[in-house]
């Protein structure tokens, strides 16, 4: 189930009892540290928030902004290794950073991913498969797209935006004025730069992660199925119900990706199956991902693990699917009645559902939209896992 190369041992791999410094202490930075302790390293955070799910995890947290170069060479002199949770890190904090430790994945990758023109741009070039787009950098030029792509257009802002942020959708609703569509998505895209891409018949979305040491040795996780609804992760199960055909050509497509940019470290691709057959590339994220927190159930070698393993040259571990897992997100409405105040949700209702397990990530007031935590489920298929997990979550 996974594509891998003959190297398997590394001549310097940073040993337990070295530290590692984490570029976000976001919740995906949290669960890197929670692995990383259980492997016996120490970790260092920076993160703008002095209250950032991290910090109650790891050895010492750095309050500093993205592209605060000065403090971001603070934390590498601390560490012996650096890795992030956020793409949005300034790239010359990393160059600070990368005077003094190594810094996995460096300015190489972080450079093409932070700008979505420069990523489609990048994937084009290279041969990988996408959906129609243009770039977008005038109300005009957003127009013209619009009218070129067949009506029917998905809007994304070049840089930021996630979970939902920075996006809008033209051509979807029945009835709507044209003109007013187009300008709420040019404000949507902070009436700056962005992509436009044409909406496409989708039989699925699903992504791949794929590990890769800076020894060169490769390791692809099978695909997550993905379920969005407003833009924003609602479930994911893995591995998805793909055609062997199909799980083979997305898990080489992954590879070939990370080697492109002789990746050091883990990269999710967010990848299309199109009703015709096609599998494109979506979107690509350098660090762990929201589909695959199912990892931590599912697979022999948690993403996490994963990228502790990548980012210190050890030995790559088995991404075997040991069971089926399925994550649904908590957002911050689960802790919010309708009319905005708090609530305490059920969860020891969801918990007696069987196979179910809860993640919380310590952030502090909920509002809307936010990612608060998880539930996973395991089952004997993933359709039983994906039940599970919903059924638990409707019982909060």
């Amino acid at each position: 189930m996974s594509g891998t190369n003959s190297k398997t041992t590394t001549a310097n791999p940073i040993l337990p009892g070295a530290t590692i410094g984490i570029f976000g202490g976001g919740q995906l930075g949290r669960m890197t540290a929670m692995a990383a302790r259980a492997m016996g390293y120490r970790i260092q955070v920076l993160d703008p928030d002095p209250a950032c799910p991290a910090r109650f995890v790891v050895d010492g947290c750095i309050e500093a902004a993205w592209d605060d170069a000065h403090e971001a060479a603070h934390l590498a002199g601390a560490c012996d290794v650096v890795t992030l949770e956020i793409e949005q890190i300034a790239l010359k904090s990393l160059d600070a950073a990368s005077k003094l430790t190594p810094v996995r994945p460096g300015r190489g990758v972080l450079e093409v991913i932070q700008d979505r023109i420069v990523q489609k741009e990048w994937l084009q070039s290279h041969g990988f498969p996408v959906g129609d787009w243009r770039a977008v950098r005038s109300l005009d030029e957003l127009r013209e797209a619009i009218k070129n792509l067949g009506g029917k257009v998905f809007c994304k802002s070049a840089t930021g935006g996630y979970d939902g942020r920075g996006q809008g959708k033209v051509g979807f609703r029945l009835g709507a004025d044209a003109e007013d569509e187009l300008r709420g998505a040019w404000a949507a895209l902070g009436e700056h730069a962005g992509v436009a891409e044409k909406a496409i018949e989708l039989e699925r979305e699903i992504s791949v992660l794929v590990a890769r040491s800076p020894a060169g040795e490769v390791k692809v996780y099978p695909a997550a199925w993905n379920h969005h609804e407003n833009q924003i992760l609602a479930w994911s199960v893995m591995p998805a119900p793909l055609t062997d055909a199909m799980a083979a050509e997305a898990r080489e497509l992954a590879e070939r990706i990370a080697n492109s940019f002789t990746l050091e470290g883990i990269l999710a691709v967010e990848m299309f199956v199109a009703a015709d057959g096609r599998l494109l590339v979506n979107e690509l994220a350098p660090r762990p991902h929201n589909s695959y927190h199912a990892s931590e159930r599912a697979s022999v070698t948690s993403q996490f693990e994963q990228l502790v393993r990548a980012v210190c040259d050890l030995p790559l571990g088995d991404v075997s699917v040991v069971q089926p897992c399925a994550i649904a997100n908590l957002l911050g409405d689960v802790w919010l009645n309708e009319d905005g105040s708090p609530r305490a949700p059920h969860f020891d209702r969801a918990l007696a559902v069987p196979g179910v397990r809860l993640h919380l990530y310590e952030k502090h007031r909920p509002r809307k939209g936010r990612k608060m935590g998880h539930l996973s489920a395991v089952g004997a298929t993933a359709d039983e896992a994906v039940a599970a997990v919903l059924r638990a979550q409707e019982s909060l």
